[in-house]
């Protein structure tokens, strides 16, 4: 399965039978079979139909939205799985504080062994920065037995923040200094890099609602990130593990000069990726994308055979399958 970007002002979007149609001022730009997409990611002033929004839900088809120039997201999703007690069930386990200790401590504990992984990566790959590499990985090893350690939600985001803290300031220094990258913001994202990795981020948590809700299960309701209005909780939890995947894929755009820092723009609005930036960014996302699905694929059926496997209130847990 493969996604669509669409990002040029004045295109219009029809169907025709199982294809996608491209017209630009009354004339036919282009075709697309519909079949093999996935998702469709549109931005700027692009035209469609509510009849063709409806052949996309039909269809399985996630529309992602990025208005705006920040490029804020709104997702239309297809049709969701029909088995209703998944949701049930985590509803129910998102008020046992076990489960969710539980939970939350394997997210950590992948995404810093994740972030353990690409340092060590650049590390064997950058040996002029070989002193804060070398300690960024020897400070996230002592964490990592520290994780299960952690007795409360709040403890444990403490010990995120700390490995994350070290991560990013490990990863100022293999950066060039005209990116300006001195650590991660965001909210606006005031450098190129910070730009590149919100986002990457953006869309990455854009597929991971759109697989959660295709599995059945609720975006929204989480177990490590707490309710929080307009929140997708639970993609922000299972993408926590992919985040290092993310971050690895815009190091390489900027090593590899994809992205240059004449790409960008900075504004009263934060750092901006230009129109050919952007162009160039989803080509090089597209190809990376289908390794973070299928990660973000077996982490979502991970999950929802852990859900299942949890015994509603005086029943016995789940037999195993075999």
């Amino acid at each position: 399965m493969s996604s669509l970007y669409v990002d040029r002002r004045g295109i219009e979007l029809k169907a025709d039978g199982a294809a996608l149609v491209f017209s630009e001022n009354g004339e036919r730009v282009g075709t697309v079979p519909m079949h093999p997409l996935s998702r469709v990611f549109l931005r700027g002033e692009v035209k469609l139909t509510a009849s063709l929004l409806g052949k996309l839900g039909e269809a399985g088809v996630g529309v992602v939205v990025l208005s705006g120039r920040k490029g804020q997201p709104s997702l239309l999703m297809g049709c969701p799985h029909n088995d209703a007690a998944r949701r049930v069930a985590q509803y129910r386990l998102s008020l046992a504080p076990d489960f969710c200790l539980r939970f939350a401590q394997a997210v950590v504990q992948a995404k810093i062994e994740g972030q353990h992984r690409l340092m060590t990566e650049r590390l064997d790959a950058q040996p002029l920065h070989r002193y804060p590499l070398s300690r960024c990985v020897r400070r996230l090893s002592e964490y990592l037995p520290q994780v299960d350690a952690q007795t409360s939600l709040a403890s444990l985001r403490g010990l995120e923040g700390a490995a994350a803290a070290c991560y990013f300031e490990a990863m100022a220094e293999i950066l060039p200094a005209g990116l300006g990258f001195t650590g991660r913001n965001r909210q606006p994202p005031r450098d190129p890099v910070n730009a590149a990795l919100s986002l990457s981020y953006t869309l990455l948590h854009a597929e991971t609602v759109l697989a959660l809700y295709g599995a059945g299960l609720d975006p929204y309701i989480g177990f490590y990130h707490a309710l929080d209005f307009g929140r997708e909780s639970l993609a922000c939890d299972v993408m926590e593990a992919l985040r290092p995947e993310a971050d690895r894929f815009v190091l390489a755009l900027f090593r590899q000069e994809t992205l240059r820092t004449s790409d960008f723009s900075r504004t009263a609005e934060g750092c901006l990726l230009g129109k050919a930036g952007r162009a160039r960014f989803y080509e090089a996302y597209e190809t990376q994308a289908e390794s973070f699905r299928k990660l973000l694929a077996q982490n979502v059926d991970s999950l929802v055979e852990v859900i299942r496997a949890q015994p509603a209130p005086g029943e016995p847990p789940c037999p195993a399958a075999g």
